[in-house]
């Protein structure tokens, strides 16, 4: 008895006092309520004290109370629902503290930190795009969700428009009403659109399954190798049927580049607008050189100062075999532009930034440095930021320029992405439709050399027409035939064919010297 109420004594400490007390009571009005009916009489029953003892020793709150489930435990979506709550508390706090967890308010600006969070957004779901494939429904849910809610700041951005207001009396009153941004109104729509018709192109890549893709490291992947995959080696190669893709195959792609690019120049456009808006920072000013010729070099300065000026000719002629080329002579195009457009602006002529360059030239030459730096990014869309754009945004206080310049940059990097994962696929195909066409030549050739042999007389001629890739050569075009191995008569040479002629001749064939020009380039 003593190690029975020891037990149950120790059980009871555990538990809620507050339950032991309402399980206690019940138990103790059990006798009052409990009625038993037994035939005709009513006889009314209730326990001893030992018995009451014994139930309440024996069923120890252990046994009776329900067990307590904690929220963070229970199965279901809840936990996950929690965690995702507190990582959008967490991220939101980041961007109130200026992304310092000190709270010093050492942090970068509101702006900035709205802008970094867009970006890493974006970076974090579109990163892992290396194939044209429909996005996870996970992924593509959050991605909605999450730049949606940082979206939601443009809303109350706002600016004060008049409007008319009737009274009941039937007065017309003119009030100031407050109305979202005019840039955020005709922009952020617009963004929502094209993203919506990104998310649309990866989703009509669903069913299609005349191209794949394979691992690298496996035996079909060496075999899918090709000059474009060895580039981007860390993309899975294509693979497509060994005739190519069919036709409709073919023309849906076409048809999904064409939109691509056309969301592509939509984003660029805003990105170049609103970058464009955005205020020049005086550091990146003070670090200028004085003139446009010190930024642009001697010979890019005097290609551009030239009378006659052809800015498609200008950038043949420069070396933009690299990324760092590339983004260099950006660089210092838009450092002349500025330092041009700062002398037009500036009146002093017996300033520092003064020069004895006539407003009308100064004009011209701003009008051609933008117009390359249109073609750069027209020819190289894929291109980072340069020295001016990372200024303008890490210095930005405008939230909504914020907004708009990163929204509209990510969209603009996805569009390229995609249709860069487009034009693999064509490009694999394009080899495969070569590959058909140089194994019919190969039976053609095969077959021709078979009617060599029975003795035909027009073996010449067959191989022209089956081979695309046959030119004639001079001897040919002369009528001059070798027939030394044939045991007929040798005609008379000409006098100034030489053996050297022939090898050069020969050369320039391997070469492909006797391609048009238009093939050539």
């Amino acid at each position: 008895m003593v190690a029975v109420l020891e037990r149950g004594l120790s059980a009871s400490k555990s538990f809620n006092i507050k339950r032991m007390f309402h399980s206690l009571s019940t138990r103790q009005q059990q006798p009052q309520t409990l009625v038993v009916e037994n035939g005709d009489s009513h006889l009314v029953e209730s326990k001893t004290p030992e018995s009451q003892n014994s139930d309440c020793f024996t069923e120890s709150p252990v046994e009776s109370m329900p067990p307590m489930i904690s929220p963070l435990t229970r199965p279901g979506k809840r936990p996950e629902r929690q965690q995702a709550d507190t990582e959008l508390k967490d991220r939101f706090a980041k961007l109130l503290l200026g992304e310092d967890m000190s709270g010093g308010g050492k942090g970068v600006s509101s702006a900035l930190a709205l802008s970094n969070a867009i970006t890493n957004l974006a970076a974090s779901i579109f990163g892992e795009q290396t194939k044209l494939q429909p996005m996870p429904q996970d992924r593509q849910a959050r991605w909605k969700k999450e730049i949606e809610w940082l979206l939601s700041v443009t809303d109350h951005i706002v600016e004060f428009v008049p409007s008319q207001q009737t009274s009941k009396d039937g007065v017309c009153t003119e009030i100031m009403v407050t109305r979202q941004r005019g840039d955020l109104l005709m922009n952020i729509p617009a963004l929502r659109k094209l993203d919506a018709m990104l998310i649309d192109t990866l989703d009509n890549f669903r069913g299609h399954n005349e191209f794949y893709y394979v691992s690298r490291d496996s035996e079909e992947g060496k075999q899918a190798s090709n000059a474009r995959s060895n580039d981007k080696w860390w993309l899975p190669p294509v693979k497509v049927p060994p005739g190519g893709l069919s036709e409709p195959a073919r023309k849906m792609l076409y048809f999904q580049k064409d939109s691509v690019t056309q969301v592509q120049k939509a984003a660029m456009a805003i990105n170049a607008q609103v970058l464009s808006e955005m205020a020049i920072p005086e550091s990146y000013i003070d670090s200028l050189p004085k003139n446009g010729r010190s930024s642009l070099g001697d010979s890019i300065y005097k290609s551009i100062t030239e009378e006659w000026f052809d800015p498609a000719q200008f950038l043949s002629m420069l070396d933009l075999s690299t990324e760092h080329k590339v983004l260099d002579l950006k660089n210092r195009i838009e450092a002349s532009v500025v330092i041009w457009k700062r002398k037009l602006h500036l009146k002093d002529n017996k300033s520092s930034w003064g020069s004895a360059v006539s407003l009308g030239k100064r004009e011209l030459f701003e009008e051609r440095a933008e117009t390359i730096l249109i073609l750069l990014k027209q020819k190289f869309p894929g291109l980072p930021q340069s020295s001016l754009d990372i200024s303008k945004i890490q210095f930005n206080k405008d939230v909504g320029q914020a907004v708009l310049e990163s929204y509209s940059r990510i969209l603009e990097s996805l569009a390229y992405t995609v249709m860069s994962r487009i034009e693999d696929v064509l490009y694999t195909d394009s080899l495969a439709q070569k590959q058909a066409l140089l194994a019919e030549a190969d039976a053609g050739r095969t077959s021709e050399t078979d009617s060599e042999s029975a003795g035909s007389s027009h073996s010449g001629e067959e191989t022209e027409k089956l081979d695309p890739h046959y030119s004639k050569t001079l001897l040919d075009f002369m009528g001059w035939s070798d027939n030394s191995s044939k045991g007929g008569d040798k005609p008379t040479k000409s006098p100034s064919l030489t053996p050297k002629k022939l090898s050069y001749l020969e050369k320039l064939e391997n070469f492909n010297g006797f391609r048009s020009p238009k093939d050539r380039h």
